[in-house]
């Protein structure tokens, strides 16, 4: 799995396909799902999802969009990820992680970060964090200009109309408080497990 993880960045990265324009944007309604985290549950049937922890950017009647956390491919050089997506900065200090955000759309790539870097097109998640789909904001990280954290990822978790609230009510997930240092700092290969035992209700 891992590998074919890798193969699959290494391949997107060679095309340079990296932080397309306009992904699903960010919405929040009565009983939305948007700026929290969802965890899969001990139980998930959906194999691709087990123990995964989802930072939800919109949840209203449309659907639902958020990025897994905690599926890491690889750590990259911030140099090297430039150089392969055309940009010349390839002085630039530093590494950034790589994750796999979802099965949908795996060509599409998404940083999420700290609430203290705003550019047009930033997507509140919450007041501490957001989420940037364009290359701008990888720039700026190498410049120095930068959220103080931030993860990269291709793809994303979406579900239609409907589908996210069946799924909760059958038990597939749980919900906890998307906290910045656990989503954008803490080990993860903890994260499940905390994000698990935060948990503010099992639906």
């Amino acid at each position: 799995m891992a590998r074919h993880l890798v193969a699959i960045v290494a391949a997107l990265l060679a095309a340079a396909v990296m932080l397309h324009p306009a992904p699903p944007t960010a919405a929040q309604s009565a009983g939305s799902l948007a700026g929290q985290l969802l965890v899969a549950s001990p139980s998930i049937g959906d194999p691709r999802f087990a123990r995964t922890v989802i930072v939800m950017a919109r949840h209203d009647k449309d659907g639902a969009f958020g990025i897994v956390i905690n599926r890491l491919v690889r750590e990259i050089s911030l140099a090297t990820l430039l150089e392969l997506l055309g940009e010349k900065d390839t002085a630039a200090a530093g590494t950034i992680r790589l994750f796999a955000g979802g099965p949908v759309q795996p060509e599409l790539g998404f940083v999420v970060h700290g609430g203290d870097y705003r550019a047009p097109g930033t997507i509140d998640i919450t007041g501490r964090l957001a989420l940037s789909a364009n290359r701008e904001v990888l720039l700026d990280i190498a410049r120095g200009k930068g959220p103080e954290h931030a993860l990269a990822a291709f793809g994303y978790s979406g579900w239609g109309p409907g589908q996210l609230e069946g799924e909760l009510k059958r038990g597939d997930w749980v919900v906890a408080p998307a906290e910045p240092k656990l989503v954008l700092e803490h080990d993860r290969e903890q994260v499940w497990d905390a994000a698990y035992a935060q948990r503010t209700q099992d639906l």
